[in-house]
């Protein structure tokens, strides 16, 4: 079997197509990916696919895990997680290279591997670094097996704020203001150890007060407040909304948390506006948009209004017809633009001038149950069941390898 997808065996064709969930992960956002596996584990069609839940531990172990969304939620604003519903704390999961060979493994130290099957398509819902960002995707073309979703390129371009503003830039999209602060820059202010060795003396110093300088250009010529956050990282996870320069080493110092290469953003006024993007048959078709109303308990809408006191967007978003068609059309020019596949929720802001900026686009968008993405979708006729199922049957349809 080559790296492409061939026809189906006898064997194939005899049974339910088996989709291998894989959730969890060691990013900041595991607990949100293992919501977002409850909410697809739950609304699957198992008449026809047989499911095979597979979780990733946030020290990066494949663990066999319960197939039981109730345990998958957040409860009491207590967040999930993959150690919690796994059925061993040493067992492991293993998925073959070797494209000719689709079947999963699974073995315990002192015991004799068992074999669980063939996996016909993975739908892989982890979010973040390490899963979302194309690292996961390249285990999977190497492997050969059909996944859910964006390609390598695509899920990178999508997980890195900085290339992704890059693409949409040449492409001739409308991007905000940024400014990006790279670890070297940040040790250096901070004294950190830089290639094994203390920097530190006068030249650090120096260094230092020019980095920090760009951060206080940029707000000079864009105004404040500014918007600090991990360049690699979503579900506004390390997000500072930071008012002046005493805020900015907090700021700094939490978006590092997640990510040591960080995203300064310029206010933009406006309404947030977000749109949905499915890969349909004849090609990407755009949801009806919705918007993120300003949110009273919070700065802005960041995890804990997203997640834990679920705020809700309007769907759809109150905009006139000519808003609606120029968002949708930018939604799928941004789905293009980085090569996505499968889906994409791509934000923006809707000016005071009126005009749209593309903020950033999602490459595996959260399947919560108050998650934007399906109830836009939803709006648009294609219910939780549907989409999961267009998504398996857009990844059975494509081919592995270079296309």
């Amino acid at each position: 079997m080559s790296s492409e997808n061939s026809s189906q065996s006898p064997e194939q064709q005899l049974r339910k197509p088996r989709v291998a969930v894989v959730f969890g992960g060691r990013s900041s956002e595991h607990a949100i990916s293992v919501v977002t596996a409850g909410a697809v584990l739950r609304s699957i069609d198992r008449t026809k696919y047989d499911v095979l839940p597979i979780g990733i531990t946030t020290d990066g172990r494949w663990a066999l895990t319960a197939d039981d969304p109730e345990r998958m939620a957040i409860a009491d604003r207590a967040l999930p997680s993959v150690d919690q519903i796994a059925e061993s704390t040493d067992g492991g999961v293993v998925l073959s290279v070797d494209p000719g060979n689709r079947e999963v493994v699974y073995s315990e130290p002192g015991s004799v591997p068992k074999a669980l099957g063939e996996v016909d398509v993975v739908f892989p819902v982890l979010h973040g670094p390490y899963g979302e960002d194309g690292t996961l995707q390249g285990l999977l073309e190497l492997s050969g097996v059909p996944y859910v979703g964006a390609g390598v390129l695509a899920s990178a371009v999508g997980q890195d704020k900085e290339y992704m503003k890059r693409v949409f830039t040449s492409f001739g999209l409308p991007v905000g203001p940024y400014l990006v602060i790279r670890p070297r820059e940040w040790e250096q202010i901070s004294g950190e150890r830089v290639s094994g060795e203390r920097v530190s003396g006068d030249g650090t110093a120096a260094r230092g007060a020019a980095a920090r300088a760009k951060i206080v250009d940029f707000a000079a010529e864009h105004g404040w407040p500014l918007f600090v956050k991990p360049a690699r990282a979503g579900s506004s996870m390390g997000i500072t909304k930071v008012d002046d320069p005493s805020g900015l080493d907090e700021a700094i110092a939490e978006a590092r948390r997640h990510d040591p290469k960080i995203l300064v953003e310029s206010l933009l006024r406006g309404r947030e506006i977000e749109c949905g993007v499915l890969e349909f048959e004849d090609g990407p078709r755009a949801s009806v948009p919705a918007e993120i109303p300003p949110v009273t308990a919070h700065d802005f809408y960041d995890f804990e209004a997203k997640y834990i006191d679920s705020a809700t967007g309007l769907v759809p978003a109150p905009l006139t017809e000519e808003q609606t068609a120029e968002v949708r059309r930018l939604a799928v020019e941004a789905f293009e633009a980085a090569s996505c596949e499968g889906l994409v929720r791509a934000d923006f802001f809707l000016t005071e001038d009126g005009e749209f900026v593309i903020n950033e686009i999602n490459t595996m968008p959260g399947f919560t149950p108050i998650s934007m993405y399906p109830r836009m979708w939803q709006e648009s006729g294609v219910s939780y069941p549907e989409l999961i199922d267009r998504l398996i049957q857009a990844a059975l349809r494509r081919p592995t390898g270079l296309r």
